[in-house]
């Protein structure tokens, strides 16, 4: 049955580009290696496995250098081993003197050549540092996509954050576009003390994108309506109302099940691929970011009292309009172990009219479809007076047809 849902996700979830639009060059050994060859192999080695990464994978991490994109002094390109063996490509982008840290899984058919100039953009106009990532297969990434790979993915770029660049749980911001909030949210539903979660042009599931399912079968991929209430942190919704690969509905659906709300943003015209020409997508963006640093930060969880007493967190509240956010009801679920002693929450899903023994637990948690927003035909993005509403017209972000079945299994 697992050869199925993988069957499932080739038609209409992966389309990494081909070829890659970036290359990657191992970094010479240091010098002290030509004049001690013994000394010099074991600094070598120590300089270029900084960490055992990967989830718990026994694996490791080296510098590289990303060609055929512009080499900056604040950009350090690694690859990561994962724990299920492939190799993925990830940058940080370093920023002095922030406080935050953005962990970002891009879109489909994009990787991180073309994502290059926007992270750099990023992390300056929202001040934070920045990490991005090919998936398995996608870019200069080994192996093949896979929804468990971009789980695998994910953990690693994590653990590189923690235990190399020296971010903290509490410190990071987790960003998924578009597939990408597939390999967001799975993350984010199993970290307890994380700072927020931010899903732009996200899918309810990869099945709920093509069809209007309202039960979750055992063969879908990436279930997002059944993780999204068990994340704890703020979360800001992003989504145009004339997307027509993801529907608005889905963006709209995500945010009334999250716990813990954040104003969120519908662009009005924005399609799929063009939400960033919009002024209001960076305004809306650092609004955001300001409120998350401006608030303290997760308390620590005493897991001895989390299941007895009620819970006590009102809901991210600053920015927020009474007609845009509701007040959630609970922010606390239970309290799950930390990121490689848990399993993933597709585990728990019951099976629908499934024989596969592996899916079982709760019940999907999913609601009607809503009619999408009427759309305004003549609108278009509006040229921004800042840099970056220019930068962004040059990056080719996403193929509109990502998530269109295809007649074969795709590249």
């Amino acid at each position: 049955m697992g050869a199925v849902t993988s069957t499932v996700a080739a038609r209409f979830a992966f389309f990494p580009p081909n070829p890659p639009s970036y290359g990657l060059e191992q970094l010479p050994p240091p010098p002290a290696a030509a004049a001690a060859p013994a000394a010099g192999a074991a600094a070598a080695e120590g300089e270029e496995v900084k960490e055992k990464g990967g989830g718990g994978g026994g694996g490791s991490s080296r510098v590289v250098e990303l060609t055929g994109v512009p080499r900056r002094g604040n950009v350090e390109a690694r690859r990561l081993r994962t724990k299920r063996g492939t190799e993925v490509v990830a940058m940080h982008v370093r920023q002095a003197g922030a406080k935050l840290t953005l962990l970002y899984s891009h879109g489909n058919a994009a990787d991180l050549g073309q994502m290059y100039e926007l992270f750099v953009e990023l992390s300056s106009h929202l001040n934070v540092n920045l990490m991005g990532y090919d998936y398995s297969g996608y870019g200069q990434s080994s192996g093949k996509p896979s929804e468990q790979n971009t789980y695998a993915d994910i953990e690693a770029v994590y653990r590189c954050l923690i235990e190399t660049y020296g971010a903290s749980e509490d410190n990071i911001i987790l960003y998924g576009q578009s597939v990408g909030s597939g390999p967001t949210l799975d993350l984010a539903s199993r970290l307890t003390r994380l700072r927020a979660v931010v899903l732009h042009s996200p899918i309810l599931s990869g099945l709920r994108v093509m069809y209007p399912v309202k039960h979750t079968y055992w063969f879908d991929i990436y279930k997002n309506i059944d993780k999204i209430p068990l994340v704890r942190c703020p979360v800001l919704v992003i989504h145009g109302t004339a997307d027509e690969v993801v529907d608005c509905s889905h963006g709209r659906a995500l945010w009334e099940l999250a716990k813990v709300k954040y104003e969120p943003l519908w662009i009005k015209g924005g399609n799929h691929c063009n939400l960033e020409l919009y002024p209001e997508y960076i305004k809306h963006l650092k609004k955001f970011v300001g409120a998350i640093e401006k608030s303290p930060p997760p308390p620590p969880i005493d897991e001895s009292m989390e299941a007895s007493r009620p819970s006590d967190r009102a809901p991210m509240e600053p920015e927020c309009t009474a007609e845009d956010s509701r007040k959630s009801t609970d922010c606390r679920d239970k309290t799950r172990s930390i990121v490689d002693h848990r399993h993933s929450t597709d585990r728990r899903e019951k099976a629908r009219g499934s024989t596969d023994r592996r899916d079982k637990g709760r019940k999907s948690v999913d609601h009607p479809e809503k009619p999408r927003a009427s759309v305004d035909q003549s609108d278009r993005p509006r040229k921004s007076v800042d840099r970056f509403g220019g930068m962004m017209k040059s990056v080719r972000l996403c193929n509109i047809d990502c998530f269109k079945v295809t007649a074969t299994s795709g590249s």
